[in-house]
């Protein structure tokens, strides 16, 4: 069976799926009858705002039944209080340590962004946090520090949220404790944190990394995960699930070129099977691997690994997106049955003949051993913010001073994006929702301004579709 459902509200997209199969290497088995929902676009649009009416309904009278939420709770303890950073090694085993780059995190209130956050399956009152912490790089006053680059923070709460305790991860400039020779890594920044736990106590990290720790020009272009573990191993009490870290190491390597040129990864996503069944505990982590960043653009295709060793080893990367080019932004999905879904976006791109923006996956029903070939799920027109810098050139973000643009107006960097998740204790249904903030077609009007939307933003102009 396969059902869609697509609604659009406002500028975000909901769309619940359930697809066919074409596999690449291996036949699918034990696969429902297929049936496409034959809806009217009209009947489609209608079937999720009535179920949002409900849901509105249903969430006003909770609000009216509990207390409200506790106020914000700040993860990263850098203003010279509440403990400040832990190395993760002290956090373990009671044992002091700290390092220059610890003690400048404590009080540097440097920045951080593109945060993540994990919950315990086993333990709610175990939460996890990251992002890329600048706290080793500027002050307070957001001058340069130097002491470190940027690296994923570790924070984490054993109350339910109500407090953190905060770390980095190990392996960062300037780590001297014994937990840092457990990093197999040869980048001196990472960034773009994803997380997800098992069933069993473990917590992993993903990230990307660049930089050289001898400071060159060239960006290695790496993507690597971490496992932090239970001390006591899977049966030890909840309390220290995900604590201790035990290892990280490189899954896929860039090809070290200066300035992002050759083969570069990022946009990382992991997810792990937590349905009990035979593929539990795999780990999923899948990225976008970039090429030729030049004058021409790039070309950018979607990689898969996975684990069935709790992150040991990790199995060689596989290029999933093989028919369709120009991708990015891939997410990962796990039904209750174990079928692993991956999702991204698909760029429209004159290059690669490739004329609609899309959302595409692909699918396996053996444990991310091999995959269905790439299917569209849905056609979009996006949303890619964009306006003229005032030094010249299209910019898809705007801000003050240097990064200022000719509208003057500021918003961040957000093109369209997709991400997906499934209830991996539905045991009945192969659903996956995805949802992405596309725009409606026919309601854009002229901004008077500089400012606009155009298609396949991260292309160089003469490539963008709309030209």
């Amino acid at each position: 069976m396969v059902d869609i459902f697509v609604s659009i509200l406002g500028s975000l997209a909901l769309t619940q799926i359930y697809p066919n199969f074409n596999s690449l290497s291996v036949a699918p088995r034990h696969m429902k009858t297929p049936r496409w929902f034959s809806g009217t676009r009209l009947q489609s649009h209608l079937r999720i705002p009535t179920a949002v009416t409900l849901v509105a309904a249903a969430v006003v009278s909770a609000i009216a039944s509990f207390n409200p939420d506790p106020p914000n709770t700040r993860l990263t303890n850098d203003n010279g209080a509440n403990g400040g950073y832990v190395s993760d090694y002290a956090l373990v085993t009671g044992q002091l340590y700290t390092d220059d780059v610890l003690q400048a995190c404590s009080q540097s209130r440097g920045r951080e962004n593109e945060p993540a956050v994990a919950v315990d399956p086993r333990n709610p009152q175990i939460i996890v946090g990251s992002s890329n912490d600048y706290c080793g790089v500027l002050q307070a006053d957001g001058t340069f520090l130097g002491l470190g680059d940027v690296w994923l923070g570790y924070y984490r709460s054993e109350d339910g949220g109500a407090s953190f305790t905060s770390s980095l991860v190990p392996g960062y400039q300037g780590d001297q404790s014994p937990y840092a020779a457990r990093a197999d890594l040869r980048t001196a920044d990472s960034g773009d944190p994803v997380l997800a736990w098992d069933n069993h106590g473990r917590l992993f990290a993903g990230s990307e990394s660049s930089s050289d720790p001898e400071g060159t020009a060239k960006t290695f272009g790496d993507v690597w995960v971490a496992t932090y573990e239970n001390p006591n191993g899977p049966g030890g009490a909840t309390k220290d699930d995900g604590k201790e870290f035990v290892r990280s190491l490189d899954v896929a390597e860039g090809s070290a070129a200066p300035n992002l040129l050759g083969k570069f990864h990022d946009k990382t996503a992991i997810e792990v099977d937590r349905t009990g069944g035979s593929c539990d505990g795999n780990i999923y982590f899948a990225w976008a691997r970039f090429t030729g960043n030049g004058p021409s653009g790039f070309n950018s295709s979607v990689y898969f690994v996975r684990s069935t060793d709790h992150g040991r080893t990790f199995s060689s990367p596989m290029k999933l997106s093989q028919t369709v080019h120009d991708i990015q932004f891939p997410d990962i999905a796990v039904t209750g049955d174990g079928h692993v879904y991956v999702t991204y976006r698909q760029f429209a791109d004159v290059r690669s003949n490739s004329n609609t923006d899309a959302i595409d996956y692909n699918a396996s029903t053996d444990c991310g051993a091999s995959f269905s070939a790439p299917k569209v799920v849905q056609p979009f027109e996006p949303y890619d913010p964009t306006d003229i810098s005032v030094g010249g050139g299209v910019a898809g973000d705007c801000g003050d001073f240097a990064s200022s643009c000719v509208s003057g107006y500021t918003f961040m960097r957000g093109g369209t994006q997709v991400r997906s998740t499934a209830d991996q204790q539905d045991k009945a249904n192969d659903y996956v929702y995805v949802v992405y903030d596309p725009s409606i077609p026919g309601t854009e009007v002229p901004s008077g301004t500089t400012y606009g939307s155009v298609t396949s933003e991260d292309l160089p102009d003469k490539y963008h579709q709309n030209v």
